[in-house]
């Protein structure tokens, strides 16, 4: 029979924390399990430390940036001072003992172990310590993430090949890295390293790097890493991969690429294999779960987060665990809506989208408008000068006139999306956004710009 409690979430990384705590705290008896540290990966090894990184290499290309703008400067790298940053303030070398104490402060019970469902509403959990623990709740939420997936390439399997946990956790930038995979994570890697000293090259498979993006995003990421000496290979795959005290990739269409160090970066899979979703009738074979818009699976089953498939985002799982929260708790909440998920890469300068691409809105079959502003020919554009690269595109339909996407590439590119996000999510109709007073001289101000240009097209 098992332990009775109200609810069990299998996974504590940020979503299924959140979910956990808002469950306690609408009365619940709550159990969280977690296998691995808590905070998951966007804690532990991506959100967190990757900004850090991030912030570290754009400081570094402000400071070349001197001479164009305000006299003359030295910068030497120095890789310690990012590894100590995450160590001791974000990971606390990798130990979750706060964040489990803060769980357990609210009252939610944690196991340490990996948990497998065993039917509707039981949970098995093989416990870190040893032995098992099973549970009956009338809820199960399944919070379990992602991991690499890593590509059957020839030769790859037992190399000392890195996945971006190894990168987080990093010492010292080696000479030379070659990145396979042109999406988020690689980029975002790449330019970072390479403004530590690394020689790095991006291998891309597809015929453009973030493919899921419109072509002209691609486009703008190539450039901003060819301006950082990142090289750039894509439409080729690598076929075979060599170890021997450095690495060796070749590729297809018969070139190589020599590095010290590899990193994998082509996608990530969901942790769904061992759950025993067949128990409850589902597939264990899936590559994600469909959920509902209340997120339900099945009866008395929530999925939250990555598994998911909308969005390898923690924003994502978040909004899902409250909605998820709610419905478990029996309250008339929000029902999940993804047309205005905001989408962020964090290269310099960034790249921001929010909803439809071209792409998307021309097999949904709708007639729409396009209109664009260039960041370096805006007001703040001219005025920030160097480092000013970027773009605003608005994506309307023109049946509706509201905006069904928007990217927005510049300095500050992820905050200027976020009144993309909010013009999308709300339907905010063509007229009010050509008729809001928009501050002078910021980098929003080019949104503006963007629809006297749709007007004229």
């Amino acid at each position: 029979m098992g332990e009775q409690v109200d609810a069990v979430v299998i996974g504590l990384g940020v979503a299924g924390q959140d979910v956990a705590h808002r469950l306690r705290d609408g009365g619940l008896t709550v159990v969280g399990v977690e296998e691995h540290l808590l905070g998951g990966e966007c804690h532990n090894w991506a959100c967190v430390p990757t900004k850090m990184m991030v912030r570290a290499g754009n400081v570094l290309a402000e400071a070349h940036r001197v001479p164009q703008l305000a006299g003359t400067a030295t910068v030497t790298p120095d890789w310690s001072l990012v590894a100590r940053r995450i160590r001791d303030e974000a990971t606390h070398d990798w130990n979750d003992a706060e964040i489990a104490e803060e769980l357990t402060d609210a009252g939610v019970r944690l196991v340490r172990g990996s948990a497998r469902l065993a039917g509707p509403g039981k949970v098995v959990v093989d416990r870190a310590s040893g032995g098992t623990e099973e549970f009956s709740a009338r809820a199960v939420v399944l919070a379990t993430g992602t991991r690499p997936a890593v590509p059957d390439i020839d030769g790859l399997a037992g190399t000392p090949y890195w996945t971006n946990r190894d990168v987080a956790e990093l010492t010292e930038v080696p000479r030379s890295v070659t990145v396979l995979g042109g999406g988020p994570v690689g980029l975002e890697f790449a330019q970072v390293l390479r403004r530590f000293g690394a020689e790095v090259t991006v291998v891309e498979a597809e015929d453009r790097l973030l493919g899921r993006e419109d072509p002209e995003v691609s486009a703008f990421a190539e450039d901003v890493l060819a301006g950082d000496g990142v090289r750039v290979v894509t439409g080729v795959k690598a076929e075979r991969v060599e170890y021997g005290g450095g690495f060796v990739v070749r590729l297809a269409d018969g070139q190589s690429v020599t590095s010290q160090r590899l990193l994998v970066a082509t996608g990530r899979e969901a942790n769904l294999r061992e759950l025993g979703l067949d128990t409850i009738g589902l597939d264990p074979q899936a590559k994600s779960l469909d959920a509902d818009d209340r997120l339900r699976v099945a009866d008395g089953v929530w999925a939250v987060g990555d598994i998911t498939d909308r969005g390898q985002f923690t924003h994502v799982g978040t909004y899902q665990g409250r909605i998820a929260a709610a419905d478990v708790l029996g309250q008339d909440g929000d029902r999940a809506d993804y047309r205005a998920v905001p989408r962020c890469v964090f290269v310099d300068p960034e790249i921001g989208a929010v909803g439809l691409t071209r792409a998307q809105a021309e097999e949904q079959r709708l007639r729409v408008r396009i209109g664009r502003a260039c960041i370096p020919e805006s007001a703040r554009g001219f005025l920030h000068h160097a480092g000013n690269a970027g773009f605003i595109t608005l994506l309307a339909d023109a049946d509706r006139d509201v905006l069904v996407g928007a990217v927005s590439a510049g300095p500050a590119g992820g905050e200027v999306l976020g009144l993309l996000t909010l013009a999308v999510h709300a339907r905010t109709p063509l007229p009010v956004l050509r008729n809001m007073i928009y501050a002078y001289p910021t980098f929003c101000r080019a949104v503006e710009d963007a629809l006297r240009d749709m007007d004229t097209r």
